[in-house]
């Protein structure tokens, strides 16, 4: 008897806390689907609340932007007009892109690419100078990073002077070193 006691008042006990329960219907504000969610009537209130404090200050803040009229309550749109990035939005974004390099000449050996870059280095040390073996067994010595063809030109025009088969080349480059 005593045990069926204890049994009836346990499950009276867990019938109060399923009772204060209740399924509750959210929309979700970016994508606008519903969201069912089983809660307690004080917890739904309470976030109810909250979620009004904020639309109250986020009006308001929108309100003092735009003007004394205080008759709607959307917060207003921004509209950034598309426009072409500047080179640092591009770098942050992604630090190696596909740019030019100049390809001063091709040789066939690890030993003529080191001379040709100690010749290259005395020519013009402001540039930097370095060997892409990926074609082995040619070995290719590019000079420069450059993000136009353009921006190339200048330093094309001097390293002709002693590289006549000096080209710009399309090649991944690293944006920080692009000119």
């Amino acid at each position: 008897m005593r045990n069926l006691i204890k049994i009836i008042s346990v499950l009276s006990l867990f019938g109060f806390y399923t009772i204060d329960a209740q399924q509750i219907v959210k929309k979700d504000t970016l994508a606008g689907t519903e969201l069912v969610m089983t809660m307690d009537s004080k917890v739904n209130s309470a976030l109810e609340s909250l979620e009004e404090k904020c639309s109250r200050t986020s009006a308001s803040t929108s309100y003092r932007d735009n003007d004394e009229d205080n008759t709607s309550t959307k917060p207003t749109k921004i509209y950034v007009p598309n426009r072409e990035l500047t080179n640092a939005e591009i770098c942050r974004k992604n630090p190696r892109i596909l740019g030019y390099k100049i390809q001063i000449t091709t040789v066939k050996s690890n030993e003529e690419a080191n001379e040709v870059k100690s010749y290259f280095r005395k020519r013009f040390p402001n540039l930097k100078v370095e060997t892409d073996a990926s074609l082995r067994p040619n070995y290719k010595i590019l000079a420069g990073s450059y993000f136009t063809k353009q921006s190339a030109a200048s330093d094309l025009a001097k390293v002709r002077e002693y590289f006549k088969s000096a080209i710009a080349v399309q090649y991944r480059i690293f944006c920080a070193e692009a000119k």
